[in-house]
């Protein structure tokens, strides 16, 4: 074990755990054979959850970090957000709305489409959510309606906030990071009239 600690550094556990003692109302939740560890924050009437889940291609297998947080959408918005890039600019180019903000440093960094522009610039003019963005090497964020068929039932009016990118996350200043984004994501939706700041009723697996 202290020579795979010391190719590898420490376990996503170990790195997990510290972070729930850092975060103000968290808990770190052991998984098992068919479920992953995970922390669950509670965030006001919020429950953020990360934990990670794997993709199989047939051919190989790819492990995500997630973070999600079911709220009650209030006006339906919608909205994608991701780091620039070739697959962002394929976007942009195929037709798909790109949203600037107005901050030059942020409008380059970032690709954002969405269905109520106005709002969704309003959103994304925080400048506080500004600097914790630019500050993550990697980003996507999105309102999703549902996870799915083999995920968690939202009842009517309920939506997610869901991040994720490749990779298991293990750096703490990073996710800390993302729980602040989170919180201020979810604070901005409240602020510009498209959530309620109520507990959405929604538990996710």
């Amino acid at each position: 074990m202290g020579v795979m600690r010391e190719i590898f550094g420490p376990s996503k556990k170990e790195i997990w755990k510290q972070l729930s003692l850092q975060l103000e109302n968290s808990e770190y939740i052991e998984g098992g054979f068919f479920k992953s560890d995970k922390i669950i924050a509670r965030i006001k009437n919020w429950i953020v959850t990360l934990d990670t889940y794997t993709v199989s291609t047939g051919q190989a297998t790819t492990a995500y970090t997630r973070i999600r947080a079911p709220y009650v959408n209030r006006d339906g918005i919608r909205f994608k957000i991701n780091k620039s890039g070739i697959f962002s600019e394929m976007g942009a180019a195929l037709g798909m709305q790109d949203i600037e903000v107005g901050n030059p440093e942020f409008d380059e960094a970032f690709v954002i489409k969405g269905n109520n522009k106005e709002k969704i610039k309003e959103l994304f003019k925080s400048l506080q959510l500004q600097k914790l963005m630019l500050m993550q090497a990697r980003f996507h964020l999105e309102v999703k309606d549902d996870e799915g068929w083999f995920g968690t039932a939202f009842p009517e009016g309920v939506d997610e906030l869901y991040f994720s990118i490749p990779g298991i996350l293990k750096d703490i200043k990073q996710l800390k990071g993302l729980f602040e984004i989170f919180s201020e994501v979810l604070d901005q939706l409240c602020i510009i009239g498209s959530a309620y700041d109520s507990y959405p009723g929604v538990e996710l697996k």
